[in-house]
């Protein structure tokens, strides 16, 4: 969530950071300011709304001249958002100047020690006190001056910073929060995501936690909180600048949804070598592997989803007891890691607060960490013991698609694996289930490519008030994420149930009319799910199945089915989650809403 982009260089900076920013709208925002110096004062320039408002009030940039500058897109935390709460935030004399992702924790004391000293605020954001500390702590020399105010500050910060008496700089400060830097022949960035930089730039320098760069036009310094120079080494970014553009399609999601075949093949193919699955990322022998005694698995939102999957995948095929926790939850409630524990921390980002702080705490009671992750360098990606990358390219859409799809492959490649080693399952299953594996792309492709019957369908439901999701065992997960991607993009209420808790409270909601949307792709699950689907369908619901070619059955109790191709049970959410996603697109595309970004939604959830 939120933006930053920075620059310092040749050119001129206004119409740099607002094409950044743009790069970066998928992040979540409410309001957008930027901070120019041009030579003889720091202009700021801010309002509420998307960029297109702060673009016309600047003409592009050009009311704003200057080679010196940063900029932000924020999402509201402390204060509503308005113009004043809006970043940049100046210090009283407008000779500093700083824009922030994050949340700093004691910004009440810091705001009473510094009102106590006179000084004065005019918004109620806690990005104003790093401003005005800033100024208070100021000694003329910005380096010392920031690491004071980082040593007084708790919370999670990316911060960009100009100083009105060194027209030659830019700063950079961070922690917990994700920031890069750059540089071109044009002069050096700063942003919190690459796709801000990489119209300008592929060498980029991660900045580590508690690290400060000091950027000019042709060259930057960095240094640790002691103030002592570092030294860093560039990481080259390979993924095309072109991926992130939609190529024709009306959204982002469309065109991501419209990835997933690619992508599944992108995170197999590497790993599935002489009729085996090689997972070079994992670096355990089979010793290792048969010494794990659980998983615990850690995420938030769609990549939770994934995890509930992966419980019953891994259970399943190589019967290792898995937990899956919440990340919000996990590290607060004090979890009992016992020996021979592993924790998997996934997150397509690599940047989830929540997720980032679990990985934190197992790490500290010395538990071993794989990461599933998209984003090479992130956060996770480099505090991570192991790393398994998904490789699903730049994911715009704040709703997840092609990432979800990628950290299911990835589940089902690490279960795949251990059930074999392990001795869960013999030589033949292994390789029948690495066929299907590598079929999953081509199935999806052909249930895309019968979008037409689920957008009709969707469009029988644009006025839907209420939605419920229901399925048992993986089909309870499925539902999960189908429930999900519906409310968060079409704003439509829906709620996913495990079938067999719907007489426990849950049909009582049902009534003439309503939509019920039943997952059933397990065999051994069919008739308990059917008999679920009686039970509503009898209290007026019109009940959506979707399920295997084979289960011709289920039409006595349905109105409406899809039919997906057959496949093994345990890979059955890659193809059911499909037709779902589609059904959640095509009923926001109905209804008007913005499906890329929706509304009170961040793409990577940076704060608590």
């Amino acid at each position: 969530m939120c933006g930053i982009v920075g620059y310092i260089g040749t050119r001129q900076a206004a119409p740099i950071i607002l094409d950044g920013l743009a790069k970066l709208e998928y992040r979540g925002y409410d309001s957008a300011g930027m901070a120019i110096y041009d030579g003889e004062e720091i202009h700021i320039t801010k309002s509420v709304g998307r960029l297109k408002v702060l673009e016309e009030l600047t003409h592009g940039g050009a009311t704003m001249p200057g080679m010196i500058g940063i900029g932000h897109t924020r999402w509201a935390t402390h204060g509503a958002p308005n113009d004043i709460n809006a970043h940049p935030h100046y210090n009283s004399e407008h000779t500093i100047a700083v824009v922030h992702n994050g949340i700093i924790e004691n910004y009440l004391q810091l705001k009473k020690k510094l009102t106590d000293r006179g000084y004065e605020f005019v918004s109620e954001t806690d990005t104003e006190i790093l401003a005005q500390m800033l100024d208070y702590y100021y000694t003329g020399n910005p380096i010392e001056t920031i690491a004071k105010v980082m040593h007084r500050v708790e919370g999670s910060y990316a911060l960009g910073i100009i100083f009105a008496d060194h027209p030659d700089e830019v700063f950079a400060v961070r922690k917990d929060s994700p920031l890069i830097v750059g540089q071109s022949v044009d002069g050096c960035f700063i942003a919190s995501d690459v796709p801000a930089v990489l119209k300008y730039t592929r060498q980029v320098y991660f900045v580590e936690n508690e690290e400060i760069v000091r950027l000019r036009a042709d060259h930057m310094h960095f240094y640790n909180v002691d103030v002592e120079e570092i030294a860093k080494a560039p990481v080259t970014i390979e993924w095309d600048a072109n991926a992130a553009e939609k190529a024709g399609y009306e959204h982002f999601m469309l065109k991501e949804m419209y990835e997933q075949p690619k992508t599944i093949r992108e995170t197999l193919s590497p790993r599935l070598r002489d009729r085996d699955v090689v997972i070079d990322e994992l670096q355990m022998s089979v010793e290792d592997i048969r010494a794990v005694r659980k998983f615990h698995i850690v995420a938030c939102g769609s990549a939770y989803h994934a995890g509930v999957t992966a419980k019953y995948v891994i259970e399943g095929l190589a019967r290792i007891p898995v937990e899956v926790d919440l990340a919000s939850e996990f590290r607060y409630r004090d979890p009992i890691l016992e020996e021979g524990a592993m924790v998997i921390v996934v997150s397509q980002s690599g940047e989830t607060a929540d997720t980032l702080a679990a990985l934190r705490e197992a790490k500290k009671r010395g538990f071993p960490v794989l990461g599933i992750v998209n984003v090479v360098g992130s956060s996770i990606a480099r505090e991570a013991d192991r790393v398994m990358y998904t490789w699903a390219g730049p994911e715009i859409a704040v709703a997840t698609t092609k990432a979800y799809s990628a950290q299911l492959i990835a589940f089902y490649l690490l279960a795949v694996k251990f059930a074999k080693v392990r001795e869960q399952i013999t030589e033949k299953e292994f390789q029948g289930m690495l066929e299907e594996l590598q079929r999953l792309p081509n199935q999806i492709e052909l249930l895309l490519n019968n979008k037409g019957k689920i957008q009709k369908f969707a469009n029988r439901y644009l006025a839907a008030k209420d939605v419920f999701f229901i399925g048992r065992g993986i089909d309870y997960a499925i539902s999960l994420e189908g429930s999900l991607k519906l409310k968060e993009i079409s704003y439509v209420h829906s709620e996913a149930y495990a079938a067999g808790e719907l007489k426990h409270g849950t049909i009582s909601l049902i009534e003439e009319g309503t939509l019920v949307a039943a997952v059933s792709t397990q065999p051994d699950l069919y008739q308990k799910t059917i008999s679920n689907m009686v039970e509503v369908k009898a209290r007026g619901a019109f009940v959506l199945a979707v399920t295997n070619e084979d289960n011709r059955e289920i039409e006595r109790a349905a109105d409406y089915v899809i039919y997906i191709p057959q496949t093994n049970p345990f890979f059955a959410n890659s193809l059911a989650i499909i037709p779902l996603q589609l059904f959640g697109y095509y009923v926001a595309v109905g209804k008007g809403c913005d499906v890329d970004k929706p509304r009170n939604l961040a793409k990577s959830v940076t704060v608590e």
